[in-house]
């Protein structure tokens, strides 16, 4: 039988996309250890699996958050399905969900011909920096704190300046998942500035860090890297246009080790990129 027959997509449960994360990690996208309990119930219509003879075999995510942005990941067919058409069929009764927003995706290199093909446009590279960071031995800086339920308005207001759509439901999660560390940077008494840091299957994953400057940056990575183990290993995704985030990675001793393509199929509203000095997830934006 033609395994595009067989093969049948609807939406997956938050137990399913347990199995998908597990995938992602054996692909080496190093997820973070509990980032499906986030994710999914941000749109929980939005998480797609294919499955024949009801074992899953491919996977998408098209998660709207908000009536004009969409963002797209998880794109996977498991290794011993491929190279039958079952991703592009999977694609093909996912991608409507996105209605007519305008949807993100964060491609590997190998791929971006792939989605031109559909309609994406290329905006910028972004690069994983991995490594043990060299920690500088100061007291946390002043204006960094832990984050706590009291701040979360403000952070959320502040988000929806750095990223294209309010997600403060998802933030909500973010902030204050198990094993997850959030601090905010404070100026004034304001918000300048959050960063968090999570467990992954290697390491530890820093996303968002978001910043005004650079300052308040590197005191923001600091303070969470501090917050984990010095033998444990660390990664960043920058926007390859941030000069200043690159340069404080660089400086904490983190090397580049491999990069994705951002893309978009239409316009995304104005952010202040030049606070993102990385971003919060390439599942999710």
């Amino acid at each position: 039988m033609n395994p595009l027959d067989a093969l049948t997509v609807t939406r997956a449960s938050l137990d399913d996309w347990h199995h998908v994360a597990e995938w992602a990690a054996d692909e080496g996208w190093n997820p973070g250890s509990g980032d499906t309990a986030c994710f999914h119930p941000t749109d929980p219509a939005g998480f797609f699996l294919g499955r024949i003879d009801d074992k899953p075999v491919s996977a998408l995510s098209i998660v709207t958050y908000s009536p004009r942005y969409a963002f797209l990941g998880y794109y996977l067919v498991h290794p011993g399905h491929r190279r039958k058409g079952l991703g592009l069929a999977t694609w093909r009764a996912a991608f409507p969900h996105a209605g007519d927003r305008t949807v993100g995706l964060d491609a590997v290199p190998a791929q971006q011909a792939t989605y031109r093909r559909s309609g994406f446009v290329t905006a910028h590279d972004t690069i994983r920096y991995s490594g043990r960071p060299e920690r500088t031995g100061a007291p946390t800086a002043p204006g960094v704190v832990p984050v706590t339920p009291a701040h979360l308005d403000a952070i959320a207001a502040y988000d929806q300046e750095c990223f294209p759509a309010d997600r403060r439901a998802f933030l909500t999660r973010w902030l204050s998942a198990p094993g997850h560390t959030a601090y905010a940077y404070l100026r004034d008494g304001e918000i300048a500035g959050y960063g968090v840091i999570r467990p992954a299957r290697s390491g530890h994953r820093v996303g968002p860090l978001f910043a005004d400057t650079a300052e308040g940056a590197e005191a923001l990575f600091d303070a969470l890297v501090g917050a984990v183990g010095a033998d444990e290993e660390v990664c960043v995704d920058v926007p390859e246009p941030h000069g200043a985030g690159h340069a404080l990675v660089l400086g904490r001793g983190l090397k580049a080790s491999s990069h994705t393509v951002r893309m978009y199929t239409g316009a995304v509203r104005e952010v202040r990129a030049e606070r993102g000095f990385g971003v919060t997830s390439l599942e999710l934006g």
